[in-house]
């Protein structure tokens, strides 16, 4: 390349680096007047702040220090640090003479200072000079601490600052806060931010987390109404379910200041009492009794079941809560108050009851359907009257009926000759009788007097003087163990040489009777009684041994006799006609004679229960025939005929062959005495239901109604022929085989005597043992 390209070109180089400098030249330059255009926007935009914070100080009536390295300086207030070294009594408005007045105030706030200006440690409390108050708060801002200062000079100085009405709010166990007009909360309480356990509000406004959402609506209300507003809600705290009790207030400037109170016993005791009042309204509802309470103004506020049924009043009526004039007036319509002539006077002294202020005396109503009611009538606890009714009709006639009954156990009592006392369980005297007191040679006014068992014993000590009886018989009385109330009876001797029965009872009730006997006019007679029937005992020995020797020293002479009449019937033509007459009269009499002394020795046999029969199978139909074959010779002395009739399977009977035809023997010998000529006696047997039947019939002169209601006793049968024992003995020894004797007889048209004799042997015979075989 020449030299004149390279000038050029170099000169070329040298215009385009001149101008590339140029232009980064005008680049700085609009650069930096850029930055100086935002600094000084920046520093005008500090500088109104400054204005504006400075303006707001003054406009607050509050200075602002600010405090580096211990020394401080007025930022802003200059007028408000004068009123505030006014307030503490300082003549220069000096801010480090103020701060330092602040520091000697109060310890506490000196502590609280150097916390500020060492730590940065925010504070706020209030100094009280002798011109004012002065509020301080402190916040620290980098390497400088700045102190609010405001001063309330001349103003009530009861009245707190925000921050210590914060501090008292903040001292408060149940949350409080201040809402926004939606309801939302702008300031709370440290009580909230535990309920909602949270640090802060922005941290519970993050998560969304209220202390209660009516809560919240029932301050979003206050503040559209601009009303007070409150009501009791159940939240959970800290896990326990809590009642408080929320309001609500609109507050001057705008918001809401929503406060609450733990009513958590509260409600729960109006719980429990809602709870005692039902359970106490269902309880009286199953009472007999009619309850009604009225209010104090005179209103039925509550009636049970049985209130309704006892008057017959309509439910739907009862529920208007009638008055209780309209009450006894509706009453009266219907006739179920008692009878009055002067029923407004009447009704007057009801209603007056509400003025008294204790409870008073029972009353008894009749009334017209013929109940007695019993009143009750009691101031309620919660104000009004409370009235009980009771329908005491039954009981009153039930005691009526237990007076009569005492009354007539009373008069029967003091009829009985016995001493008769009754003592109750608790040893109590109930009742006594008049032979009681009289054994005892008391009055009845010293009984009532002695009250109980001690003082009854006390009584009549005197008279029996056994103290050991006396311990034995009140274990009877007072004695829970039933074993020791058993009855018991016993004898004891008085003092006055009687003999005396005693014995207790335990009564139903739990009462014990006890009754005195005096049986020593008893025991003499026994004494004499008893010697009178050894006596009787002797003679009816002496009496059997008579009648025995008596048989056996007549049977020897009897004996001869018969057969000496027998030989003089028999010796033939040395004896004459007469003579032969008179030997058969001797020997029939010999033979009655005879007869007799048998009867008499089984009649005493029997008396003294010596007679056994001896038992065999007997054929009824030979036993028949063999009383016919018997009696036939007689009979036909007699022109009677003797009839046998009894069915073909009569059978076997057992029994004692020979007292059988002893019965038989008798009947017939009596019907053939009875019989006058051409009559008929018949001996018949028969089967019944059970039993064998014997009978034998006549058709003699019969016997009179007046002899046959003794006709079996001894001796009375005279007239019936023989000396009076034989139908006496039939009927004995008919009954000892376990049957009976009847008569059917009238005068004129014969008799018939049927002995009645068991197919069975029965329990109630001792020796017979009767049994009929085919």
């Amino acid at each position: 390349m020449s030299a004149p390209q390279l000038i050029l070109a170099a000169a070329a180089g040298a215009v385009s680096l001149a101008i590339c400098a140029v232009l980064w030249a005008l680049a700085q330059r609009r650069q930096a007047q850029a930055r100086v255009e935002a600094i000084a926007a920046r520093l005008a935009a500090v500088e109104g702040r400054a204005e504006a914070a400075q303006a707001s100080a003054e406009a607050f009536d509050s200075a602002l220090l600010a405090v580096e390295d211990g020394r401080a300086l007025l930022a802003s207030g200059e007028e408000s640090l004068a009123v505030c070294a006014e307030a503490l009594g300082l003549a220069d408005a000096d801010p480090q003479a103020i701060v330092n007045a602040l520091m000697r105030a109060d310890p506490d706030h000196a502590r609280r200072l150097r916390a500020l200006f060492e730590r940065g440690e925010a504070c706020a409390f209030e100094v009280q000079g002798d011109g004012g108050l002065v509020a301080v708060e402190g916040r620290a801002a980098g390497a400088l601490a700045w102190l609010r200062l405001s001063a309330a000079v001349g103003e009530d100085p009861g009245l707190p600052t925000a921050p210590r009405f914060a501090a008292l709010l903040n001292a408060r166990a149940t949350p409080a806060w201040i809402a926004s007009a939606d309801g939302s909360p702008v300031w709370v309480n440290a009580a909230w931010l535990k309920a909602v356990d949270a640090v802060s509000l922005d941290e519970a406004a993050a998560r969304g987390a209220a202390f209660d959402r009516t809560a919240d609506a029932l301050a979003a209300e206050a503040a559209n109404l601009g009303q007070r507003r409150d009501q009791v809600r159940w939240a959970t705290v800290a896990g326990k379910r809590r009642a408080f009790h929320i309001t609500a207030q609109p507050l001057e400037g705008g918001g809401v200041g929503v406060w609450t109170e733990d009513v958590s016993e509260q409600e729960e005791l109006r719980d429990l009492l809602k709870r005692n009042v039902e359970a106490h309204d269902e309880t009286l509802n199953h009472i007999a009794d009619a309850v009604a309470v009225f209010s104090q103004t005179k209103k039925l506020i509550f009636h049970n079941t049985a209130f309704a049924e006892l008057w017959g009043l309509e439910p739907a009526w009862l529920a208007e809560q009638p008055s209780h004039s309209e009450l006894l007036d509706r009453l009266r319509q219907r006739r179920r108050l008692p009878e009055t002539a002067d029923y407004a006077k009447w009704k007057a002294g009801e209603l007056d009851r509400y003025e008294q202020l204790a409870a008073g005396p029972d009353d008894m109503w009749s009334v017209p359907d013929g109940r007695t009611l019993k009143v009750v009538r009691q101031p309620h606890p919660m104000g009004g009257l409370l009235l009980l009714f009771s329908d005491i009709t039954d009981e009153l006639k039930l005691k009526t009926q237990y007076n009569a009954l005492i009354q007539v156990q009373q008069a029967t009592l003091d009829k009985l000759s016995d001493a008769v006392v009754v003592f109750g369980s608790d040893g109590r005297l109930r009742l006594h009788n008049e032979a009681f007191a009289r054994f005892w040679n008391v009055t009845p006014a010293q009984i009532e007097a002695a009250g109980d068992f001690e003082g009854v014993v006390d009584l009549c000590i005197p008279k029996l003087h056994d103290m050991g009886f006396w311990r034995e018989l009140k274990g009877r009385v007072a004695d829970p163990d039933p074993q020791a109330r058993a009855p018991t009876t016993g004898e004891v001797k008085t003092s006055d040489s009687r003999i005396v029965v005693y014995q207790s009872r335990p009564l139903p009730d739990g009462a014990t009777l006890i009754a005195f006997t005096d049986v020593t006019d008893a025991r003499k007679l026994e004494g004499a009684l008893a010697a009178k029937e050894q006596a009787l005992a002797d003679a009816e020995r002496l009496k059997r041994d008579f009648v025995g020797n008596v048989s056996y020293e007549l049977r020897t002479p009897l004996t001869t006799i018969i057969g000496y009449s027998e030989l003089l019937e028999r010796s033939g033509e040395g004896l004459s006609d007469r003579g032969r007459g008179y030997a058969a009269a001797v020997k029939s009499a010999a033979t009655q004679l005879a007869r007799s002394i048998d009867d008499v020795l089984d009649m005493a046999q029997i008396d003294a229960e010596e007679m056994a029969l001896d038992l065999e199978d007997v054929r009824v139909a030979d036993l028949l025939n063999a009383q016919a074959e018997r009696w036939a010779p007689e009979a036909e002395a007699a022109s009677v005929k003797i009839v046998v009739e009894y069915p073909e399977d009569l059978g076997l009977i057992r029994g004692d062959a020979r007292r059988l035809g002893q019965i038989i023997e008798h009947l017939v010998e009596n019907a053939i005495g009875q019989t006058p000529a051409d009559g008929t006696v018949t001996i018949a047997a028969r089967k019944a239901l059970g039993e064998i039947q014997l009978q034998v019939s006549d058709t003699g002169r019969g016997i009179p109604f007046h002899v046959q209601a003794h006709i079996f006793d001894r001796f009375i049968g005279r007239e019936r022929g023989g000396p009076g024992l034989g139908l006496a003995l039939v009927k004995a020894l008919t009954e000892l085989h376990g049957g009976w004797v009847a008569l059917e007889s009238e005068p004129g048209a014969g008799a018939t005597f049927t002995c009645h004799l068991p197919e069975e042997a029965q329990a109630a015979a001792a020796q017979p043992e009767l049994g009929l075989r085919v």
